[in-house]
């Protein structure tokens, strides 16, 4: 089979390197329109199932990226002004450049061809191929091309994130809130190389505005971020790879669904066919998933149309709960001032239920009060509110809740 993708990221090389593992005489080429080398973000973090995937698909680029990745282990929650907590669980985090340089060495080691600085804008470009699979991301210019049928729906959400570094070691996956004039500014840590650590920092529009974010040059509006969490940083520097003379690249989550994946022979994956927002931590494991899917549905049917709906259908079902769950994780971010004015214990609990569609429709204290009074009941830390609203772990599938079954707190003064 003659095969484009468009789009070197996780899910362009993964899927790459799968198809040649199962077929050395497929003719691949992944067109990649920035140089090599070139990428955005910081660290990605995953957990053990995706090294799982990994291992089952290709053990030569799991060995490589486990051995690369740094282990974290537990999460802190820190509101300024009351006693940081601790729950269990543990994870990796990995450099995003380094992860694909590692798939991008695997690909050309299977005989992949790799086309850096080769922008496909339209079709035609690619027209030979028999598949044409459009991983590049969630501005897809493919995926503009048969829109008609994909039907994307993109939603911007509320709040302002900006994607940093710092040289800083964060060991535990840390959340850490800090109240401004203007409002809280709270912030995602977690390490990812030795001495280099993720630092996404988040907050309302309002706050944003009110604290002159985006209106100076990206060196001053670090050094006023690097006062805001000054103890949480112990002195060392925020980074952006921005230029210091510039704007920082604040954001606003863009949320990605499409109608149908698949339209004639052209396939989206990764981001160009759903995003899940930056705070369940998902975007690399299903690239990964949908990389192996499609693979996996081609070699399962002889017809290439039937394969791509059987793909369509398998993964937008699968995604169909993940997006649910990450709709409601951005939008329990953006009521913050709902939920941290109760005590530290009684935040934990209601952080880790933020995926809950039962906590979005009720006051906090009326959901906290049914929790408390089935675990009082049952001695159970679940309930059926976990069963309908998944109050979910708050870092990857295996977290550990650590105290899920807190009683209900009162409002922290």
């Amino acid at each position: 089979m003659r095969i484009s993708c468009v789009g070197a990221g996780p899910a362009g090389l993964y899927f790459a390197i799968v198809m040649k593992r199962r077929d050395p005489n497929h003719e691949i080429v992944v067109h990649e329109r920035n140089p090599a080398g070139t990428t955005h973000g910081w660290g990605v973090v995953f957990w053990d199932d995706l090294l799982a995937t990994l291992r089952a698909n290709d053990p030569d680029s799991a060995q490589a990226i486990a051995d690369a990745a740094v282990p974290w282990s537990g999460q802190v929650v820190d509101v300024e002004g009351q006693p940081p907590l601790h729950a269990g669980g543990g994870g990796y985090g990995i450099c995003r450049r380094r992860l694909l340089q590692i798939l991008i060495e695997r690909a050309l080691a299977l005989g992949v061809e790799l086309r850096f600085e080769s922008e496909i804008s339209d079709l035609s470009q690619v027209a030979d191929a028999d598949l044409i699979v459009a991983a590049d991301g969630v501005a897809s210019q493919l995926r503009r091309h048969r829109a008609d049928r994909f039907r994307p729906q993109i939603e911007a959400g509320r709040n302002k994130y900006i994607w940093l570094a710092t040289t800083q070691r964060f060991p535990s996956f840390t959340f850490g809130f800090v109240p401004t004039r203007a409002g809280w500014v709270w912030f995602h840590a977690y390490s990812f190389k030795e001495g280099m650590s993720t630092f996404i920092v988040e907050c309302a529009p309002e706050t944003w505005n009110g604290l002159g974010l985006g209106t100076m040059p990206a060196d001053a509006e670090l050094r006023v971020l690097e006062s805001l969490f000054a103890k949480h940083l112990d002195g060392h520097a925020l980074i952006s790879r921005d230029g210091h003379d510039t704007r920082l690249p604040w954001l606003s989550f863009r949320m990605l669904a499409n109608r149908t994946w698949r339209a004639d022979n052209v396939v989206l994956i990764g981001d160009a066919a759903h995003t899940t927002h930056f705070t369940i931590g998902s975007g690399t494991r299903l690239a990964i998933d949908d990389a192996t899917a499609l693979a996996s549905v081609l070699g399962e049917h002889d017809s290439l149309p039937h394969a791509l709906d059987a793909y369509d259908h398998r993964r937008r079902r699968a995604l169909a709960r993940v997006q649910r769950d990450a709709r409601l994780s951005a939008e329990w971010f953006e009521n913050l001032p709902r939920y941290i004015r109760y005590n530290a214990p009684t935040f934990l609990t209601l952080l880790l239920a933020r995926r809950s569609r039962l906590l979005k429709r009720m006051p906090a204290r009326t959901y906290l009060y049914l929790r408390g009074h089935y675990t009082k009941l049952t001695g159970r830390g679940g309930s059926p509110l976990a069963r309908i609203g998944r109050p979910a772990h708050p870092f990857g599938p295996k977290a550990d809740c650590g105290i899920s079954g807190a009683e209900p707190g009162t409002p922290h003064r």
